[in-house]
C-alpha cells in the first residue's frame, strides 16, 4: 500500500476534525492547529502522488509525513492524559500513531515500491 493511500484521508480527516472543532466550540487553536496541520498532511500525499505518478519516490513527501504523525500522537497523547477525554484528543492520538508506524514501516522498506512498467 501507498503512503498517500492513507495519507490523503488522513489530512481530510485532521482538517475537517479542526474545522468541526472550531465550529462547534468555537476553539481557534483547534482551526489552526487541524486547519495547518491537515493541509501540510494533504499537500504531503499529493505530493508523494505525484511523484509516484512520474516514477519515482518523495522522500521529503514521506519525512514530512512522519514528523506531522509523530507530532500530532505527542500533543493529542499529551492532552488526553490531561484531559481524559477521548474525543477528540484520544482519537487523533491513536489514528496518529497508527499513521507513524505505517510511515515507519514505509521508510523501512524503502518507500513506494514502483514497477516499472514493460513496453
Amino acid at each position: 500500500m501507498h503512503d498517500f493511500c492513507f495519507t490523503i484521508p488522513y489530512g481530510i480527516t485532521i482538517l475537517i476534525g479542526g474545522a468541526f472543532g472550531y465550529l462547534r466550540k468555537g476553539s481557534t487553536p483547534s482551526l489552526m492547529g487541524g486547519g495547518t496541520t491537515g493541509l501540510l498532511l494533504l499537500l504531503a500525499g499529493l505530493l508523494s502522488l505525484r511523484s509516484y505518478n512520474k516514477g519515482t519516490n518523495s522522500s521529503f513527501a514521506l519525512v514530512l509525513e512522519t514528523a506531522l504523525s509523530v507530532i500530532l500522537t505527542w500533543v493529542m497523547g499529551q492532552r488526553y492524559f490531561l484531559t481524559g477525554k477521548f474525543m477528540p484528543a484520544g482519537i487523533v492520538a491513536a489514528i496518529s500513531g497508527l499513521m507513524a508506524l505505517f510511515y515507519f514501516y514505509k521508510i523501512a522498506t524503502g518507500g513506494n515500491h514502483i514497477t516499472k512498467k514493460s513496453t
